[in-house]
């Protein structure tokens, strides 16, 4: 399925939100809970793709079949106005490309493919565990480099290898290494997107596409605008967006892991995703004050 939203320079639009997966408070899936909060980031965040099933998603503790069914319900909701970007990734090949696959059939427009996590394979193994998703569907593969969670970054020649691919076009970067990235962007085709909403602007003054954000639950029509006046040139009022909202990637990212942020922000905003899963844990009340603080300090409107 083509991507609704994606153009040349920005194949899967330009602001993409990691969605979390809403659980009911026994911590099954929720289903109704998924097609709603896909909806509000799409028509009222302004996001034009979503990522499901990453890490935000609770990807280590959701089942194949419930990554599946995720798929299926972000692409009946939303599917026809945003890019629905579905997590492929594990540390086993074969299961990544089973993973793939279901995506494929789910109906997913592109797949997010993380570097293998834990055993920490050599250059030459992600390159060719990237080449067997790349290659076991006909969906396009962002590449997703956070070496902080999965101990291994996938070096600048790799992605220049992998960029010969044509399914392999874009990568999502956290990282957080600007130069690099910009060398890589100025010598292959693949497009960029910030995966660390603490350097959001940075990577677009090096010619990223956009953002695949977590802040996007909550803030993302403003990060919209950031990227939208950046590219229409008024720099300066991206950067004052940008300032703006510092009090609010503090308070998500900072205080404690980001899937848990992200729900309690959901909660304060009246739009409850449910809890968290184990190993995770919910935020505490002291938590949820502070974000509370944040979220008000960088202009979120809070009910009542």
């Amino acid at each position: 399925m083509a991507s609704p939203t994606g153009t040349s320079d920005a194949p899967f639009g330009r602001m993409l939100t990691a969605m979390v997966t809403p659980f009911t408070p026994d911590g099954a899936l929720d289903a109704e809970g998924v097609q709603r909060l896909a909806t509000y980031l799409v028509d009222e965040q302004h996001n034009d793709g979503l990522v499901v099933s990453g890490t935000t998603g609770e990807s280590p503790t959701t089942t194949d079949a419930e990554k599946e069914q995720i798929v299926r319900l972000v692409v009946e909701a939303v599917g026809d106005r945003a890019t629905v970007v579905a997590g492929a990734g594990s540390n086993d090949t074969h299961h990544s490309v089973e993973l793939a696959k279901a995506a494929e059939r789910a109906g997913a427009h592109a797949l997010l493919a993380v570097t293998p996590y834990y055993n920490k394979p050599p250059q030459e193994g992600l390159y060719r565990h990237f080449t067997a998703i790349a290659d076991a569907t006909g969906l396009p593969v962002m590449l997703y480099d956070i070496p902080g969670r999965t101990g291994t970054p996938i070096s600048s020649q790799t992605l220049t290898r992998l960029a010969v691919h044509p399914r392999v076009v874009a990568v999502k970067d956290a990282k957080g290494d600007l130069f690099a990235g910009a060398q890589v962007m100025a010598a292959t085709g693949l497009t960029f997107y910030s995966g660390d909403d603490a350097l959001n602007l940075p990577w677009l003054s090096l010619g990223a596409a956009g953002f695949v954000s977590v802040v996007g639950h909550v803030v993302g029509t403003e990060l919209a605008e950031m990227i939208r006046r950046y590219r229409s040139g008024d720099v300066d009022g991206a950067r004052d967006i940008n300032r703006r909202l510092l009090p609010v990637v503090a308070g998500v990212m900072t205080r404690t892991q980001g899937v848990i942020t992200a729900k309690a922000a959901l909660a304060l905003l009246g739009r409850d995703a449910g809890p968290v899963r184990l190993p995770l844990v919910d935020a505490t009340a002291d938590e949820i004050a502070a974000l509370r603080e944040d979220l008000v300090a960088g202009g979120v409107k809070l009910p009542g």
